[in-house]
């Protein structure tokens, strides 16, 4: 297939990641059949199409719609016929999958026998079983002809989040994988890797997700702590001793194409230079940009795509406005412009755990190199991003050379890392995170205090980002920070165990007030599934599962039915 290096019009300009291009396919990421079809508006997401299988080769495609399309008054195929064309050459998304059910699960792991809470057990039981209805196989013939699918082909079988999100997710895998392996799923939890290894050894980094046109931005890399999961599990040297390049293979590309110089010192951030519409937010892209210039439009889709890497997509957290503040709208989006706190919190643990790793396989040499990089890690995070006077760590503008002092749960990044040189330290940010004003909600901690209307603010509360938070507090020794994290753990559950009794549903957000509900705003509706809701809640049900409470008797009799008679 011919490489198009120009699309819709000059306005988008394509690069590619560390000099490669971005994905070429004239369907699945761009040309006029993807340009045709989103904005016509034939399926309520954008998402739904690039995920589509092609039922033909791909130029037979291109050319039955050119020749299609011509037939058409001026070119313009009107959406009845467009629908038309879809059906006939297009098969819909999930049959890229054959069936599976992961050969590792079983009932009863020994972690529930920890829960102390009837309810709370029982339906600790039934997230257990979720992990069944989650795992995917991918069919072999995406590999034979992956030209026909935008999926990237992994050869082992895997845990998806569920609902839209039909394929591997990168950060998502990482609480995943720990739930797996509470559920004593450990082959299905080793496979995972070897896939995000793969994807590495392929494009040297793991990208977004597992689709072609996610090809080209990444996640929080969190590959590194997957495998210390896997290795604590299972103390498997030699798996870890394969593992080992390939982490340092990933690391060096955050190193070389994802960090910035501050002063003396190299911190890092998200950045994706492609300027052109994301496939699966196509008419949101366009929508977004259509009154900007052509040099705005480059920037501002170069910037989403930033967003999109980091995770938090999207967030006001990354808004700078004229006068450089975090006040604006998703069109003053400028992640790349950020030295976010959590990134290089995440990047200084990845460094201890490699000089560990190094240590395990008595690699000295090695593991001096990377205590050394966590040492100008800690210095240059302390240097740029902590506030003694406030007690926290906060992303560093680059525009305005200073740092932002919104509330984030981020803020506190560096104490789950502990990734900070003074005990004294991770006792100002329990002060820090007491007078922000976070704690008032009854069911976690906000993601923002700023409602925007995008999903990564107020009032939605994310799994991951209250397992960091409360993990943080329960290593710094205090009894205040211990009773912190505990309170934090049962606002959690509590707000999970309600929401499910209420929607039989595991939910991939949720909302601070009200009484176990699920969150909302952003590109999409809310998920349910959900794989990191799922690895975040049993995590927290083992750590912490001797003393939470569902607070709860009048239910116990729905979740008892799905299992043997309960006492009361």
């Amino acid at each position: 297939m011919q490489r198009v290096l120009w699309c819709f019009s000059a306005a988008f300009l394509l690069v590619g990641v560390n000099g490669l291009p971005p994905c070429d396919s004239e369907i699945y990421c761009n040309g006029n059949i993807l340009s045709a079809v989103q904005t016509s508006r034939l399926f309520d997401d954008d998402k739904y199409f690039v995920d589509m299988k092609l039922k033909a080769p791909p130029d037979v495609v291109l050319l039955a719609y050119r020749n299609f399309s011509k037939e058409m008054f001026y070119g313009r195929v009107p959406p009845t016929k467009l629908q038309e064309f879809v059906n006939l050459y297009f098969d819909k998304p999930g049959t890229e999958f054959e069936p599976w059910t992961p050969p590792d699960w079983h009932d009863k792991p020994k972690f529930l026998g920890r829960i102390a809470d009837q309810n709370l057990r029982l339906w600790a039981e039934e997230i257990h079983n979720l992990w069944k209805s989650l795992g995917r196989k991918i069919s072999t013939d995406v590999n034979d002809h992956p030209e026909l699918y935008s999926q990237i082909y992994i050869p082992y079988p895997f845990v998806v989040p569920g609902g839209r999100f039909r394929e591997i997710y990168y950060w998502d895998s990482y609480w995943i994988i720990n739930g797996l392996l509470l559920s004593e799923m450990t082959d299905t939890a080793y496979g995972m890797i070897q896939n995000l290894l793969g994807l590495v050894n392929r494009y040297g980094f793991v990208p977004n997700g597992g689709r072609i046109y996610y090809e080209r931005r990444s996640q929080p890399p969190f590959l590194t702590l997957m495998v210390d999961s896997y290795y604590q599990a299972t103390k498997d040297k030699n798996f870890l001793r394969k593992a080992l390049p390939v982490l340092e293979q990933e690391y060096n590309f955050w190193m070389q194409n994802r960090s910035v110089a501050v002063s003396e010192h190299i911190l890092n951030r998200y950045h994706v230079e492609i300027s052109m519409p994301r496939p699966e937010s196509y008419t949101d892209d366009l929508e977004l940009t259509e009154e900007l210039s052509n040099d705005e439009k480059n920037q501002l889709l170069m910037e989403l795509k930033a967003g999109a890497e980091s995770g938090w997509d999207f967030s006001s957290r990354w808004y700078i406005d004229g006068d450089g503040n975090n006040i604006g709208t998703l069109s003053e989006t400028r992640t790349s412009q950020f030295l976010p706190s959590d990134l290089n919190a995440l990047m200084c643990l990845n460094e201890k755990t490699l000089a560990s790793f190094h240590m395990i396989l008595d690699d000295f040499e090695s593991a001096a190199r990377f205590n050394l990089a966590v040492d100008r890690r800690l210095a240059a995070i302390e240097s740029v991003l902590w506030d003694a006077e406030r007690g926290a760590w906060f992303d560093y503008n680059l525009m305005t050379h200073s740092k932002h002092f919104e509330f984030y749960p981020s803020n506190l990044a560096p104490v789950w890392a502990e990734c900070y040189s003074k005990p004294a330290m991770g006792e100002k940010a329990v002060q820090y995170l007491k007078a922000s004003g976070a704690l008032q909600f009854p069911n976690g901690v906000p993601t923002s205090l700023r409602q925007s209307g995008q999903q990564w603010d107020y009032p939605n509360a994310w799994p991951p980002l209250q397992h960091m938070l409360i993990s943080g507090l329960s290593k710094i020794q205090s009894a205040e920070a211990q009773e912190l994290a505990f309170d934090l753990a049962q606002r959690w559950i509590r707000t999970n165990w309600l929401a499910y009794v209420k929607y039989e549903a595991m939910f991939e957000k949720y909302d601070v007030n009200g009484d176990g509900k699920p969150g909302g705003g952003g590109e999409y509706e809310v998920q349910l599934g959900f794989g990191w809701t799922n690895g975040v809640a049993l995590q927290l049900l083992d750590q912490y599962g001797s003393s939470l409470t569902s607070g709860s008797h009048q239910v116990l009799h729905r979740l008892c039915s799905h299992h043997a008679p309960c006492q009361r």
